[in-house]
């Protein structure tokens, strides 16, 4: 930012979130061009089919999202074009996948083991015959 030249052509307080936005766009231009590089076939056949939802609607919304960019910028609602309820399906989508992943995440319960794990756990009162033989013992030494 220093020593970048200050275009006359828009006010001066919005140069910072210009510089932000235009570096932003190479980011996102770097991104894209590496995804190009490999092919969509390479890439998949090295993925589960989870792994291969996943690069799907990651793209597909991706795509949207830019395309509701582009429509705010053209001056148009993005909010009252069909791109919203498409996002919002694609939304739908990638949460049903989280909820995929996290189950397969999720531990998987050994009853039998929990149930001996909580009966040696608790504490368990010794019965009052037990309690008198100790005490005989005792007092007979």
């Amino acid at each position: 930012m220093a020593g970048e030249e200050i275009n006359e052509d828009y006010p001066v307080e919005i140069h910072e979130y210009l510089s932000t936005f235009e570096n932003s766009i190479g980011a996102v231009d770097e991104m894209l061009k590496t995804m190009m590089s490999v092919s969509r076939n390479e890439l998949l056949q090295k993925l589960d089919p989870l792994e291969q939802a996943k690069v799907d609607l990651v793209s597909a919304y991706t795509l949207n999202s830019m395309f509701w960019v582009y429509l705010a910028t053209q001056g148009v609602n993005p909010k009252e074009h069909p791109v919203k309820q498409e996002l919002e399906r694609i939304r739908v989508y990638m949460n049903r996948v989280k909820e995929i992943t996290d189950k397969k995440k999720a531990g998987k319960l050994d009853k039998g083991a929990a149930s001996r794990f909580v009966k040696n756990a608790l504490w368990e009162p010794k019965p009052k015959n037990a309690l008198k033989v100790a005490n005989k013992g005792k007092s007979k030494n």
